[in-house]
């Protein structure tokens, strides 16, 4: 059942961003490179290949621990959007067309998958790993938003910057996905 929904995983992450990546009837390579820019698409990409990685290769430790990491990015994703995206731009927005499938459908696949059925227990130092995400994009994020030189910045689409308040924003999102990895460290062991 694992492999079921690992490729599962692998499969839809690509048909969606092609489904998202379309413009004029055609697949936009423009289109998918500004998709990129977003956490939801890097998570979810990230996920992605861990699971066909999982798929190929299951009793591969390395790979069940960047499995690990990809469900704790696409959590964190689904969490931003449930939490904070959601009240913020509206549910419907950020619920429908290829946004569900890549802020709730895969983060509940790839959940249920390691939780229930890829357990092999997490140990402290394997479980900051869940981390490299969330501090990888936000300095990424971070920079993007406020220090790039003009013609290279980003907006700040997600709002963490919103009066300057960055600095607020960041601690939190690495305090979430923390608390996201310890909850899936518990998870793993319990009997």
């Amino acid at each position: 059942m694992d492999r079921i929904l690992n490729a599962l995983i692998a499969l839809i992450t690509p048909l969606t961003l092609a489904v998202a990546c379309r413009e004029n009837g055609a697949f936009s390579g423009a289109k998918l490179k500004q998709a990129f820019r977003y956490f939801t698409v890097q998570s979810n990409v990230l996920c992605s290949a861990a699971a066909l990685l999982l798929c190929l290769f299951p009793a591969v430790r390395w790979i069940w621990v960047l499995k690990f990491v990809g469900t704790a990015a696409v959590t964190v994703t689904m969490l931003t959007v449930l939490l904070f995206l959601g009240p913020q731009y509206g549910y419907r927005a950020l619920l429908s067309g290829p946004d569900l499938v890549m802020h709730l459908v895969t983060p509940l696949l790839a959940l249920g998958s390691f939780c229930l059925l890829e357990r092999r227990g997490l140990v402290f130092p394997l479980l900051l790993t869940g981390l490299l995400p969330v501090a990888l994009y936000g300095c990424l994020y971070l920079y993007k938003v406020l220090l790039a030189p003009e013609p290279k910045r980003w907006e700040d689409f997600y709002g963490f910057n919103k009066g300057g308040r960055w600095y607020l924003s960041l601690p939190i999102m690495l305090t979430a996905a923390l608390l996201i990895s310890l909850a899936l460290s518990a998870i793993q062991s319990l009997p």
